[in-house]
């Protein structure tokens, strides 16, 4: 382990309340010096005060998670930063994040990305068509509208249209609020749900209960998640995770 960043072990000090702040610091402090986990459980339990082996994972596994979380942190600040987009907004809401995930949900929206379909449409002037749609305008035919982006790489109705839907979601799909929220219904209200494909693969009927099954995401098990992603690198079982879409209209 590396030097200690005092501000991630405060973090962990005030996160970890089940130990004692010197328990954290004496085991930190241990590893840094090249101590394994197993060597501080059975030979400096006098020093932990009797921490096995699952505590002190716990304490090293949460600090390199912290530790990992603010390098991240600081690397997004820098890659914003150089593309002139850094607000003080976008700064303090990187900085305030407590999770991985938020930290890229936050920086995806200024992310090289490949050339994607959006980006097309962006490029063959369709940002405005879109814009229009998001403002939900009472009065205007959608189609008479779109029919004023018509050009040679625009050469239909239906063209602009689907340009746009392409503009719009990419947009939710870059916004770091909607992707929480999408994520959060999902864990919560949405059904880990897998079929069947191909039931001849399945000689044994190793696979059966699964054919048609169907469970909260948020109570499935590790072992049937692993299962039914055997079952469907194998081609014979189709997972799908599904919610309520009306649902997730409405909030966006």
């Amino acid at each position: 382990m590396a030097e200690m960043n005092q501000e991630v072990l405060d973090l962990v000090k005030q996160e970890l309340t089940a130990f004692t702040q010197k328990q954290i610091s004496t085991v930190l402090q241990l590893l840094q010096e090249g101590n394994t986990v197993p060597f501080i459980a059975r030979y400096r339990k006098e020093m932990t005060n009797g921490l096995d082996e699952v505590q002190i994972r716990e304490i090293e596994e949460r600090y390199q998670y912290l530790e990992n979380l603010e390098k991240r942190k600081q690397e997004v600040l820098r890659l914003i930063e150089e593309q002139e987009k850094l607000t003080p907004e976008l700064s303090q809401a990187i900085l305030a994040a407590t999770k991985m995930q938020a930290v890229e949900d936050l920086y995806r929206p200024y992310k090289q990305k490949r050339r994607t379909k959006a980006t097309i449409a962006k490029e063959n002037g369709l940002e405005p068509f879109a814009q229009w749609l998001l403002s939900f305008p009472k009065a205007g035919d959608v189609q008479e509208k779109a029919a004023e982006f018509i050009s040679d790489a625009v050469p239909t109705v239906e063209d602009a249209l689907a340009g746009a839907h392409e503009i719009i979601a990419e947009g939710v799909g870059d916004t770091a609020e909607f992707r929480s929220w999408i994520r959060s219904y999902y864990t919560n209200k949405g059904l880990y749900r897998s079929t069947v494909k191909n039931a001849e693969k399945d000689e044994k009927g190793v696979y059966e209960m699964y054919y048609d099954f169907q469970h909260p995401i948020n109570k499935m098990v590790s072992h049937r998640i692993l299962a039914t992603n055997r079952g469907e690198q194998e081609d014979i079982l189709k997972v799908a995770l599904v919610a309520d879409e009306e649902k997730i209209m409405d909030y966006l």
